[in-house]
């Protein structure tokens, strides 16, 4: 059983290959993939893969920190339907960004802590997103009266220490192909010294390509190259494959028996 904890099938770069995809991701083993929404006007498209594959996709909805200037007045209120209506749903993807040109992490702080609020509200997973602004996640996590119970930080490129902080709060930590690259030895080196059940493994898709890929998608990273990712991220960890899958169910909260 494969598990792809992050993805975003929901892209218009895959509305010419979409039925395509999923059928090659089945084909490969892949029974399970998070399919995060970034902002408003994806979240129908999330919800609806999510309702045509209910045995292979899990939603996931939230507003991704390069998207904020986008949303409505009543963003929340749209979120907290999605998350009512669908007891399985997952929020992100969300976070903090001081990567990007003209960010204003002022305007990120308050609506990632709404995020992280329906997470606890809600009892759901929550995938977050951070670039060049650890401080100021720490910060909000820890001025948190009470933290989500399943947290996600998607294709971590932290620093040790910052992990380790992490840890304490309950993190988990999501390992892409892109970090298989002979330039990101420095990001391998710290998940070798996370704990193993705390990691999961991600495509990004189409984001995130790994080093080498069966498919031919120009610069698109194709979700069924999970088989591949898996296997070396397993190889690089020392960690067998089996137990990528066992945490994304264990932090998803999907049955074995449902796989």
């Amino acid at each position: 059983m494969l598990f792809d904890s992050h993805n975003h099938l929901q892209t218009p770069r895959f509305d010419q290959l979409r039925d395509d995809l999923i059928s090659e991701m089945r084909r490969v083993g892949i029974s399970r993939c998070v399919i995060n929404g970034t902002t408003e006007s994806d979240w129908p498209k999330v919800k609806r893969l999510a309702q045509d594959h209910p045995d292979l996709v899990i939603p996931s909805y939230g507003l991704h920190p390069w998207h904020l200037k986008q949303r409505s007045d009543h963003w929340l209120d749209t979120l907290v339907g999605l998350l009512t209506e669908s007891p399985n749903a997952a929020i992100g993807e969300c976070g903090l960004d001081r990567w990007f040109k003209d960010h204003d992490i002022d305007l990120q702080l308050p609506i990632f802590k709404k995020h992280l609020d329906l997470a606890v509200h809600y009892d759901r997973p929550i995938t977050v997103h951070c670039l060049k602004a650890w401080g100021h996640l720490l910060a909000t996590l820890k001025k948190s009266t009470v933290l989500p119970t399943r947290l996600l930080l998607h294709s971590y490129s932290g620093s040790l220490q910052t992990a380790r902080e992490l840890l304490k709060l309950g993190a988990h930590f999501s390992f892409s192909g892109y970090f298989l690259h002979s330039r990101k030895a420095k990001v391998r080196e710290i998940f070798r010294q996370l704990p193993p059940d705390r990691i999961l493994v991600e495509t990004d898709a189409p984001d995130m390509r790994p080093p080498s890929s069966n498919y031919q998608l120009e610069d698109l990273n194709h979700p069924a190259n999970l088989p591949d990712i898996v296997d070396q991220c397993a190889k690089v960890l020392n960690i067998p494959v089996e137990q990528f899958a066992q945490n994304s169910r264990n932090f998803f909260n999907i049955a074995s028996s449902q796989k």
